[in-house]
């Protein structure tokens, strides 16, 4: 797969991405906090959300908040978080290290009795001197009651693509955490 440079917040982040990625604000209104990255052909969603650094000094407790809060607004029935691990940053730019989460959550669409199961791919950059926690999420829907999911090959091939985003991903201008 080849990925392109994609150029968030107006160039103050830059990520490697698949060049079918729809701008979700092209769509709906999105905050101006958050970039949403749509995949034409799924229901798979990429957020990269700015939020207020949580008080938690250590990596594991900062990305399960992150991914618990993630389940409360889902209205997830349950979650298991599989694994947390440090990718450092060997560009040698200022960006900070990847904190990564692989989890799972249930959510309930649509009042539909069966939940989607939901696999979540989280990245947590913590910018330190800004109080800002960078967020990006990858939802990636293996179970679903509509076309949306992705099954086991979409999922390998998501894992793919979350570890060249986080992995590329740059921030350009630190202006942009005011």
């Amino acid at each position: 797969m080849a990925f392109t440079t994609r150029e968030l917040f107006g160039g103050a982040i830059t990520a490697a991405a698949s060049p079918t990625l729809v701008d979700a604000s092209d769509l709906r209104q999105v905050p101006d906090t958050q970039e949403v990255l749509l995949y034409p052909d799924s229901s798979v969603s990429i957020i990269v959300e700015i939020l207020q650094r949580v008080d938690a000094e250590d990596d594991d407790p900062a990305i399960r908040y992150h991914f618990g809060s993630l389940a409360h607004d889902n209205s997830a029935q349950s979650t298991v978080v599989n694994a947390v691990a440090v990718i450092p940053n060997t560009r040698g730019d200022n960006t900070p290290p990847a904190i990564t989460l692989s989890g799972v959550q249930l959510v309930p669409k649509f009042n539909l009795t069966t939940p989607d199961q939901v696999r979540v791919l989280m990245a947590l950059f913590r910018v330190t001197d800004k109080r800002v926690d960078l967020v990006v999420t990858f939802n990636v829907p293996t179970q679903s009651q509509d076309d949306g999911a992705v099954g086991e090959e979409g999922w390998n091939k998501m894992q793919i693509h979350f570890d060249a985003f986080i992995r590329s991903l740059r921030i350009v201008d630190f202006g942009l955490f005011v």
